[in-house]
């Protein structure tokens, strides 16, 4: 009886933070907004798309501080504050009318909220489930997918029916709703004993006894001391760049490169969404019977080829939106294996603070591409900075090892390798 009550109250913490992964992924609907907030304010479109960029970055910047946060308030108070902090953001965006406001509230207000809830609710869940981290962050990760692919409709609906000011009011009522419901159903996550100190308990001597890869839990400071933790960082930041720069742009490269009518061009942000979302849940699986490290490795070099084929081949509709269901599928992918990562290398305990320090490369990722792109003055050079990057974090995945493998052979420990990291 208590197997099963404790079996169902897991997956009631399942539903919960479903509930809430789909409502903070509505976020990825902003670029419905970027031309009708031209057209009702005059501002430019270039300065509109930079809310989101904004928001991006203050989600990264906000998972930083989440973990301490959590550890001080708990977990429910927190995300059911987020939850609300996120949909008043919003609300309060139906009265903007001018870009320093939209800044502030869709891009600081709604990123930093989002950021919050979206770390804390993710890393607990995978607490919850440690022998299928994969499985569990592609669940969770791909709910967040799921609920920019289901918004898209529903703000594209309301923004025609009720103007796109009234449109941020509903967005986040709706979103507040979502995400304080889904907090009640959660629960703070037991962390068990790292495996060395339970091998310590049963009188075994550390010095030759065998251990697994992620035995020791790292605090900030310790993780920070590795050189691990900057090559995860370096991978992740490539990643993400690769993912959403091709998501900020996908529309007028349709159009600019592939030569296509504006409205078939716009059929591929629901590409990127679909697969995006399939990306997260197919390789989040797929990540707990494999290599998560040989597999990051692949995706990065499947997204090489991608961006570099749309730099140097002809494009058809066809090669087109192969290569951008191609991107989106790894970058969902990557976004989904990356937590399961961080806590093979650096344990569960502290996963959600250590996460977030490897998490800034999404948030950095997020502006790079416009910059480089800014700077070399086109998609093309872009697309071949951005695949040469991929290369080489390519590589660096490949060949990565976790810290504690890597000290262990230093210590001449013998060491018992994971599937998922070996």
């Amino acid at each position: 009886m208590t197997t099963a009550k404790s079996g169902s109250k897991r997956w009631m913490i399942v539903l919960g933070t479903v509930i809430m992964q789909m409502g903070l992924g509505t976020i990825y609907t902003w670029s419905l907004f970027n031309a009708q907030l031209v057209s009702k304010f005059g501002f430019e479109l270039s300065s509109v798309s930079i809310t989101f960029s904004i928001t991006s970055f203050a989600l990264a910047f906000a998972t930083l501080f989440a973990g301490k946060l959590q550890d001080r308030f708990g977990l429910r108070k927190l995300t059911a504050s987020a939850g609300i902090m996120l949909g008043l953001g919003l609300m309060l965006s139906s009265q903007a009318n001018s870009l320093l406001m939209f800044y502030l509230l869709a891009g600081v207000v709604v990123g930093y909220a989002d950021g919050t809830a979206y770390i804390t609710s993710l890393s607990n869940l995978i607490k919850w489930f440690p022998k299928h981290k994969g499985l569990i962050s592609g669940v969770s990760v791909g709910a967040y997918g799921t609920g920019s692919l289901i918004f898209k409709y529903i703000n594209g609906s309301l923004i025609e029916s009720a103007g796109v000011s009234n449109t941020f009011l509903y967005w986040g009522l709706a979103v507040m709703i979502m995400v304080v419901a889904g907090s009640l159903l959660v629960r703070e996550a037991p962390v068990a004993a790292p495996a060395l100190a339970q091998a310590n308990s049963r009188g075994v001597d550390s010095s030759v006894a065998t251990i697994p890869v992620a035995a020791k839990d790292y605090t900030v400071k310790e993780m920070l001391r590795t050189k691990e933790a900057y090559l995860l960082f370096v991978i992740f930041f490539t990643a993400c760049m690769s993912g959403l720069y091709l998501i900020g742009i996908v529309k007028d490269i349709g159009v600019q490169l592939a030569g296509l009518d504006i409205a078939t061009a716009a059929n591929a942000v629901a590409m990127i969404a679909i697969f995006n979302t399939a990306g997260r849940l197919i390789l989040g699986a797929l990540s707990d019977r494999m290599s998560r490290l040989k597999l990051v490795s692949a995706t990065l070099l499947v997204t090489a080829l991608a961006m570099l084929t749309l730099s140097y081949a002809t494009l058809s509709y066809g090669l087109f939106f192969a290569c951008v269901a191609t991107i989106a599928f790894c970058f969902g992918g990557n976004i989904t294996v990356f937590p399961a990562i961080v806590s093979d290398f650096f344990g569960l305990k502290n996963h959600s603070k250590n996460y977030g320090i490897v998490y800034q490369g999404f948030g950095i990722g997020a502006l790079s591409g416009s910059f480089i792109a800014a700077s070399l003055g086109g998609f093309k050079p872009t697309f071949i900075v951005i695949g040469a990057l991929c290369i080489v974090a390519c590589l660096l995945a490949a060949s990565l090892k976790p810290p504690v493998q890597r000290q262990a052979r230093e210590k001449g420990m013998s060491l018992k390798p994971s599937r998922h990291t070996a």
